[in-house]
């Protein structure tokens, strides 16, 4: 037989190896220790089988202590003679397949850089204290400027920084917790809780003061700061991934908030129902299940209606209406702001074309749209612009853009180009909310705007606020010098429209005029002033 085997007698309550073969000889399985081991490891099983009436068992068989263990795949099977008392164990050495795998399974799991478990790995880790019941949290840490310096450096520079970085951390944490590396400049900590949810911010504070010493690297010393999230394990039936993610959600918070984040299950929740209204808006999007709102601008001096602001409106397919304070930062924060700004712009002057055809000729209003910051940066603004005016016959002076002033002071060169350009074609340009950013003079004067549009904030309440009156005076004095027109939000009362236009306000809009309309009765306005 080519593979090592042994006859063994139960005799009296002992059990012998009666005869062995030349395979279980040169496997070394003869000599008197492992015999004893062997004999030892199996006489329950063997004496098991033979009080049973099977014929043949298998079942795997570690052999040795952890330093020199041998595995093997065991049969036991009785003689073809048919004799009791008597069976005959076959080994097959898996031990050599079995450091294969145990090797590839350690690849698999350690981080090639640091040595640290990888995210799988420390995903095993995790499910591991899950089985034994123990409290535990997950700290996940992000270094905030590793792509910059990753960029301007090199990738060698940055291995150096995060290897650096994984051998300072590892030194501030305790015996039992747990680092790994679980993505590009991530790292995850498993950490054990005794007492109170209080221990992971200590190991968080702990965590800071160990990256607050510049990094040496090469010939440069830095330094980075991290951000930590911490995601706290709710009981038995967790899930490790899950876990992970959470701490990541976390993190993701305190980069924005400048402090260490903890995961509320409530704002998880919110981020899912943004996901699905995400999903629902760009399908909305790509149906035209959006229509778009006109609130009427009014000339102060007049009365008089002199444009439109197009809002967009979503009503879904259950009926639900959304408010745009709810989906234009979903559509923002996803890049849809981009399709549906140029579906604003279209729609909107497709709908004064329509008016005009109604009119006979034209109506007498404008159009005002609005443009976000970032579609300001990912659109060729005045391309849509020119096809879109090409498409619905109107002329570029009846058309106002509306930008905020965080998109004007982002990257005021290219949107001075991007403004010049639009001026062009002939339209209006409009700083809407002024007041509310961080815009400086010197981009007043630089830029070439038309119109500011002072924010609500100023204007509710304005009677009865010495302050504001004194800001909305300032301003009204601003544009005025250079030479810009103004319009006030928010006019709720007759009283706020003719102390505006005494103060030298051009334009106003508010719930006083009317609130946004639909199409028909935008139109019937527009025809009861003609």
């Amino acid at each position: 037989m080519a593979i090592p085997a042994a006859e063994i007698r139960l005799s009296q309550g002992r059990l012998t190896v009666a005869a062995v073969n030349d395979a279980f000889r040169r496997a070394g399985l003869d000599e008197d220790r492992t015999q004893t081991m062997l004999m030892t490891e199996l006489a329950q099983r063997i004496e098991a089988f033979l009080a049973s009436d099977q014929g043949s068992v298998e079942f795997p068989l570690q052999l040795g202590d952890a330093i020199d263990c041998r595995y093997f795949q065991a049969t036991l099977t009785r003689p073809a003679e048919g004799e009791t008392g008597i069976c005959v164990l076959m080994l097959v050495d898996h031990t050599a397949q079995h450091h294969t795998e145990r090797s590839l399974r350690r690849e698999m799991t350690t981080d090639s850089l640091t040595g640290l478990p990888n995210r799988q790995g420390f995903g095993d880790l995790i499910e591991s204290v899950m089985a034994t019941g123990q409290r535990h949290a997950v700290l996940v840490i992000d270094l905030n400027r590793f792509g910059r310096l990753n960029a301007c450096m090199g990738s060698l520079v940055g291995d150096e920084l995060l290897i650096t970085v994984a051998r300072r951390v590892k030194g501030a944490l305790r015996s039992r917790d747990s680092i790994g590396r679980i993505g590009g400049n991530e790292f995850g900590i498993l950490m054990m809780i005794d007492g109170s949810e209080d221990e992971a911010h200590v190991l968080a504070e702990r965590i800071d003061r160990a990256m607050r010493a510049p990094f040496r690297l090469t010939d440069y010393e830095v330094n980075v700061e991290a951000s930590v999230g911490i995601a706290f394990n709710e009981g038995p039936d967790g899930d490790a991934e899950e876990l992970i993610r959470h701490a990541q959600f976390a993190v993701k918070h305190a980069k924005s908030a400048g402090r260490t984040e903890i995961y509320h299950p409530q704002a998880f929740t919110i981020a899912r129902a943004q996901f699905a209204m995400e999903t629902a808006l760009r399908r909305a999007i790509e149906q035209d299940g959006l229509h778009l709102a006109y609130q009427p601008i009014c000339d102060l001096s007049t009365g008089k209606t002199v444009a439109f602001e197009a809002l967009a409106r979503w009503c879904d397919v259950d009926g639900q209406n959304h408010s745009p304070t709810d989906f234009i930062p979903v559509a923002e924060e996803s890049g849809l702001i981009v399709p549906l700004g140029r579906w604003a712009v279209h729609e909107g002057l497709r709908q004064l074309a329509e008016w005009d055809r109604a009119a006979g000729g034209n109506c007498g209003v404008r159009l005002s749209v609005n443009v976000s910051a970032i579609q300001l940066q990912r659109d060729d603004i005045p391309a849509l612009i020119e096809s879109a005016l090409a498409g619905a016959g109107i002329s570029g002076d009846r058309l106002t853009l509306e930008l905020t002033e965080s998109a004007i002071v982002g990257d005021p060169d290219r949107v001075t180009a991007i403004m010049k350009a639009m001026k062009a074609l002939g339209t209006t340009i409009a700083m809407d909310d002024f007041g509310t950013g961080y815009s400086s003079l010197a981009y007043l004067q630089k830029l070439p705007i038309d119109v500011l549009k002072i924010d609500r904030s100023f204007i509710n309440g304005m009677l009865a606020d010495r302050d504001k009156i004194a800001i909305v005076r300032a301003i009204l004095g601003l544009a005025q010098a250079l030479g810009m027109q103004t319009t006030a939000e928010g006019i709720e009362a007759i009283e706020l429209g003719h102390t505006l236009a005494a103060l030298g306000c051009t334009y106003g809009q508010g719930y006083f005029y009317a609130r946004p309309l639909e199409p028909d009765a935008a139109w019937a306005m527009i025809a009861d002033q003609a």
